[in-house]
């Protein structure tokens, strides 16, 4: 958690990941280090099933695996009873090397290629979820080549606003995601799917976006996609046994976030969906839910060593660490906010105050832009909490620097999940040139 009284620390004040010492873990496994709580996570998962058990509706829990992707994750969702949705040919075929079950994977995306259909079909994936009409088209022909069968979804942009960062939002009309309601483009894509015996279509998807504190937009579409089922059911016959609605639950990166209680959140989505459908008549569908940094952002810390400072008189003074937008690029492409802590004494009172920023050679390099924290010198390391969401997923090796390493703690115990990469790996693919001398 990112705040200085909801911290748990050693006896001898240090920061403490898991049940381990986060200085310990710095000594073991170096730095930048990422490092996720397990029980953590498997807390956020059991509210989840518990909150949609106690509604009594159908359900699964589908770990949006975009948040974070990585062989160990993907055993663990597998172990609490999870499905996974993927969005791209790698992320399945991690998911696969984990020996997650395919009959609970959900395949996404908004340019699916033939070779990733391919490779989905060939997997027997749970479901693809369709994007755009090019996609039922391709999907029809690999299925046709392949004579197979598979089941499918249609996502639905249902023109709800999320209120949230307008690069997270996918749910309004204008979004490059789904079919859009409003003109009729969902309705003709049923059309197209149900046309296509090879396509068993189960269920309408729904993302209205990410970060999202209230229920309203979820109440929103809801309602909306209940009342486009009861035009499909009176036009074709046709009712979708599963109700994705998709994930984006906002989690609190700093004081100034107040998402509503996760509890309280689903118990609205849940009282809408029995509400809705009762009205309208219809069966009640299995609801589907796509969490993914609600499961492993907050679970999940960044461990950086101090180097350099600038002073400028009259501004505030820049504190350096060994990371930055490399395997955190969400401040410096969506100005997403966080807080940080001296890992030695993180509840110590925070009279320093200062720019946090990286190594790398952009001024946009800034994680925490205006920060009070206990004072921090050059070998001290620093702990940027609730970074389990779309830190590594989304990191590079721009200036060619390494990706970091990551480790999952559990009470006291931690097990490297991803090595550090090497100098050597980032050059594996680099081919010599031969050119001509002339």
């Amino acid at each position: 958690m990112p705040f200085p009284n909801q911290f748990t620390t050693t006896p001898s004040g240090h920061l403490m990941l898991g049940g381990c010492d986060a200085l310990a873990l710095t000594r073991k496994y170096g730095t930048p280090l990422i490092v996720y709580d397990v029980d953590q996570i498997k807390a956020a998962v059991s509210q989840f099933t518990q909150t949609l058990t106690a509604s009594g509706l159908a359900h699964a829990v589908c770990y949006a695996s975009k948040a974070f992707s990585c062989i160990a994750i993907y055993q663990l969702m597998a172990r609490l009873g999870c499905h996974v949705d993927v969005v791209s040919g790698g992320e399945l075929y991690t998911a696969l090397q984990a020996h997650f079950p395919p009959e609970r994977i959900s395949f996404h995306g908004n340019n699916k290629t033939k070779a990733e259909l391919e490779f989905a079909v060939a997997s027997h994936v749970g479901s693809i979820i369709i994007d755009n009409f090019h996609e039922i088209n391709l999907l029809k022909q690999v299925l046709t080549g392949n004579n197979a069968t598979v089941n499918v979804m249609l996502r639905v942009t249902p023109g709800v606003e999320a209120h949230t960062h307008r690069y997270i939002t996918t749910g309004q009309t204008d979004s490059k995601f789904g079919f859009d309601l409003a003109s009729g483009q969902a309705t003709t894509a049923l059309q197209r799917v149900l046309a296509c015996s090879r396509m068993n279509f189960i269920g309408v998807h729904a993302h209205i976006g990410s970060q999202i504190f209230v229920p309203d937009g979820f109440v929103a579409a809801v309602d909306r996609l209940c009342a486009l089922i009861t035009q499909w059911k009176r036009n074709f016959a046709v009712i979708p046994a599963i109700l994705n609605i998709g994930g984006g639950f906002g989690v609190q990166y700093t004081e100034d976030d107040h998402p509503v209680p996760l509890k309280t959140m689903l118990t609205t989505i849940t009282t809408t969906v029995k509400r809705a459908f009762d009205q309208a008549h219809l069966p009640l569908p299995a609801l589907w839910v796509e969490p993914g940094r609600a499961l492993v952002g907050p679970a999940g810390t960044t461990l950086y060593t101090v180097g350099s400072e600038k002073h400028v008189p009259g501004r505030l003074p820049y504190v350096a660490i060994d990371g930055g937008m490399g395997d955190n690029i969400r401040p410096a492409l969506y100005n997403a906010r966080y807080t940080a802590v001296n890992a030695a004494c993180p509840t110590a009172p925070a009279t320093q105050h200062v720019r946090l920023v990286g190594k790398y050679c952009e001024s946009g390099d800034v994680l925490v832009d205006d920060l009070r924290i206990a004072p921090v010198a050059a070998g001290d390391i620093v702990a940027v909490p609730v970074t389990g969401a779309y830190g590594y997923s989304m990191a590079s090796n721009y200036n060619r620097n390494c990706r970091p390493a990551v480790v999952f703690a559990q009470r006291g115990r931690a097990q490297l999940v991803i090595q550090r990469e090497s100098y050597a790996q980032l050059v594996t693919n680099d081919l010599s040139y031969e050119g001509s001398n002339e």
